[in-house]
């Protein structure tokens, strides 16, 4: 394995380090935030870890001072989220394999990848566009699931190294051609993420198109704040959602959007997620709503705090909807570092569309035509409390 930063930015191939030395010395961390420092010190390690499909893969650890983030330009992956708790202690809080190069051979239930050209489910594989009927590939039962058979998170993604005065990130593209997996016209998407000075983890997706084609990217991150000790079920979690989209028994929307009161799914103060888990017969793979339309606003869509660490995780996104899944079909997965990933090891907060919106016309449209820009924006922000 070689160790270099990426050959777009000019510098020696031996250098292992891009140090951007940034001493925010006007701008502290809240206490909640980063409890051990004043200032923040940016970092970008870039590994080349080998090659695939002729193409040259990266892993890339950035570091704001306080936590580090792993990724990956294979699969648009999150590898790991090394996050403090209440005691200045940095655990990995998301479900991954043993290295990178595992997720090139290895299947997984998208631990930290990118997911499209359209995650979540599409009823019976197939959809029609503009008169026009288009079938896909059937990857979850008679059912299309994240993009088909090689989707987004299977794909080696263009890398760019960047950095600001307050982040470090990694930019990536991708050129799906037409017809790739079933889907219609050339998408070009640019996929930024980065760890910004205030402990967040920004994910920015935008997308346009030759030809009207369907568009619904996320990231696929399973979290565990406890660091992968037990299950997450003594997580409490809050959502910022008055309904949600109900499922029949192949986890395909049925189309009618309901009101959460009284219902297991009333996250709106917070539970602790093995209550609700309990009542609702199993665990949760739905469709939170958390706009009725479609805007630029960010939002607040949900609260994850871990009683026993101290840590907490808030989810902003400028989406309408936020497929909330608990890890229901986990069973004695081989995880990272000899650990045992079981059923509820991990949950995921997959900004979204709502899960086949394209068969149900009072759902948010997930078409994108020539001339328009998908825009996706999720932030991930870490913090501690006592």
């Amino acid at each position: 394995m070689k160790k270099h930063l990426i050959p777009s930015l000019n510098l020696p191939f031996c250098q292992l380090l891009l140090l951007v030395a940034l001493a925010i010395s006007s701008c502290t961390a809240p206490p909640k935030q980063n409890p051990k420092s004043v200032t923040t010190t940016f970092m970008i390690q870039s590994e080349l870890l080998t090659e695939y499909q002729g193409q040259p893969v990266y892993r890339y650890v950035l570091d704001n001072g306080t936590m580090q983030v792993e990724l990956s330009n294979f699969g648009g992956l999150v590898y790991k989220i090394l996050a403090p708790d209440r005691d200045g202690k940095k655990e990995n809080v998301a479900l991954t394999l043993d290295s990178i190069e595992d997720f090139l051979s290895k299947e997984n239930p998208f631990f930290g990848s990118t997911a499209g050209r359209v995650a979540n489910r599409i009823a019976n594989a197939q959809f029609k566009l503009d008169g026009k009927t288009y079938d896909l590939a059937k990857t979850n039962g008679d059912n299309h699931l994240h993009g088909g058979l090689v989707g987004f998170n299977k794909k080696v993604w263009t890398p760019e190294t960047y950095s600001t005065d307050s982040t470090v990130g990694v930019r990536m593209t991708y050129l799906s051609p037409d017809g790739e997996e079933g889907y219609p016209g050339n998408l070009q998407t640019t996929l930024w993420m980065e760890l910004r000075a205030d402990n967040t983890l920004r994910i920015r997706f935008e997308s346009t198109a030759d030809q009207a084609t369907l568009v619904n990217l996320t990231n696929h991150t399973y979290f565990n704040l406890g660091g992968m000790k037990r299950d997450v079920l003594d997580h409490e979690i809050q959502f910022w959602a008055d309904a949600y989209t109900p499922i029949d028994e192949e986890l395909i929307p049925t189309g009618e959007v309901k009101d959460v009161a009284g219902s297991p799914f009333d996250f709106r103060s917070p539970k602790i997620l093995g209550d609700q888990i309990a009542a609702n017969g199993g665990g949760f793979d739905h469709n939170f709503v958390t706009k009725r339309e479609k805007s630029n606003d960010m939002k607040q869509v949900a609260r994850v705090r871990h009683p026993e660490s101290g840590r907490v995780l808030e989810m902003y996104s400028d989406n309408v909807g936020v497929q909330f899944y608990t890890g229901n079909f986990l069973s004695k997965f081989p995880g990272a570092g000899g650990q045992t990933y079981d059923t509820h090891w991990g949950f995921c907060l997959e900004s979204q569309n709502w899960p086949d919106a394209i068969n149900h016309p009072n759902f948010p449209r997930p078409i994108l035509r020539p001339g328009e820009t998908y825009a996706h924006t999720i932030d991930y922000r870490f913090s501690v409390e006592d």
